[in-house]
């Protein structure tokens, strides 16, 4: 008989592509389902940008490109690093990827082995225990609640660290909870890293543009880790491109040229087309960045609004990215009469099947009180996702 590995069997499929495959069945049986379970704007992708892409297939860019990347993109990356964030990094410490996700699983793949500790302040992106799982790593997540917003100190950080701590994953602005660590949050961190030599910092920066307070701080700017520190990002979520799937790596050159290795062998480089896309999303008009933004920013002022005046529903107002991440432990225990609700994945099941509503269960995310509401959705949608969240959570006794 035929078996999978064992590693694929240790493995989790992803929460939120199982909720969102799950509201897209019941779409398919003619029901009408409000999505806020995915991490997808619902913007299209900028004009400038899909004729950059447009103009790339009549220029015949249609072979393989470098595993690391054109250089015009890397070029761009480099310019944006150092434009927006002041940070210094020539072209071959940079690596473009199939999206962010694979650059976090090249680095990963790249530095750990089996037994090495990786530190994940929790709640945390789903896949970034899975993908430690992969390289044969342990998990070490360090829990901030919702009276933390969502954010660890430096001391909950050193009591994390063991002779065996090789890397640190860090997300700000923060999937699921869009947490923002400002430069003296970081600063602390910082620190506490630079007292351990051994430890490399991967900083996922997707969201850098989703931010409501201000400049984007990253832990890379800081001289006593700065050789220690690989950012992560990519245009998916700032320019509406989640489905080109052009990530990047900037990193120490020892480890950019273990992910661009590594790439070689699975992968190879990304596609064509949609690097010279992203290179003009770059290296072209922001404007459209400031405007999606300005939406985002009005989306969350309406959901948290609403949330707010639901009972038993503890929610904080989230500082940057798309999402809501309130407690929901009130209502376990409770019941509809057919179903008691026991976690928030049962939680979630019952506003989807209930109410209609897709949504995310925290356990994925590493807090198992809480539910990820994606405000990635029309003005509109998000009012009639809440009037539905709300009559369904007013049945449960």
């Amino acid at each position: 008989m035929t078996q999978v590995s064992n590693r694929i069997n240790n493995l989790a499929p992803s929460e939120t592509l199982a909720m969102s495959q799950k509201s897209g069945e019941l779409k398919a049986q003619g029901i009408d389902v409000i999505n806020l379970s995915v991490g997808e704007t619902d913007f299209f992708t900028p004009d400038h940008i899909k004729d950059a892409a447009k103009k790339a297939i009549e220029d015949n860019f249609s072979f393989y490109s470098p595993v690391s990347g054109y250089t015009d993109l890397r070029k761009a990356i480099a310019e944006k690093l150092k434009r927006e964030n002041n940070l210094d990094y020539t072209i071959d410490r940079i690596v473009v990827s199939n999206g962010a996700k694979q650059s976090v699983c090249n680095a990963l793949m790249s530095m750990i082995n089996p037994g090495d500790e990786v530190i994940i302040p929790a709640p945390y992106w789903v896949s970034y225990v899975e993908m430690v799982k992969l390289a044969e790593g342990i998990n070490v997540a360090v829990t901030a609640d919702i009276e933390q917003d969502y954010k660890i100190t430096p001391a909950q950080l050193e009591a994390a660290i063991t002779p065996k701590t090789r890397a640190m994953i860090l997300c700000s602005p923060s999937n699921p909870a869009g947490s923002v660590y400002g430069k003296e949050e970081l600063k602390g961190l910082a620190d506490v890293i630079a007292k351990h030599p051994r430890i490399t910092v991967l900083s996922d920066e997707i969201y850098e543009h989703i931010n409501y307070v201000g400049e984007h701080q990253s832990i890379a700017q800081f001289e006593n880790i700065r050789d220690r520190v690989a950012v992560v990002n990519g245009v998916s979520k700032a320019y509406a491109m989640t489905g080109w799937r052009i990530g990047f790596i900037a990193a120490p050159l020892w480890l950019a040229k273990a992910c661009s290795k590594l790439q070689g062998q699975y992968t190879s480089g990304a596609g064509s087309v949609a690097q010279k896309a992203a290179a003009a999303a770059y290296s072209g008009d922001q404007t459209c960045v400031a405007k999606m933004r300005e939406a985002f920013l009005r989306r969350r002022d309406l959901i948290v609004g609403l949330c707010k005046d639901i009972p038993g529903i503890k929610a904080n107002v989230p500082q940057g990215a798309f999402y809501l991440f309130p407690e929901v432990d009130h209502y376990f225990g409770k019941s509809d009469g057919d179903r008691i609700i026991r976690n928030a994945a049962d939680l979630a099941m019952y506003l989807l099947e209930t109410g209609h509503v897709a949504t995310v269960g925290g356990a994925a995310f590493g807090s198992p009180k809480c539910l990820r509401l994606s405000y990635a959705a029309s003005d509109e949608d998000i009012v009639e996702a809440i009037a539905r969240i709300r009559k369904a959570l007013a049945v449960l006794k």
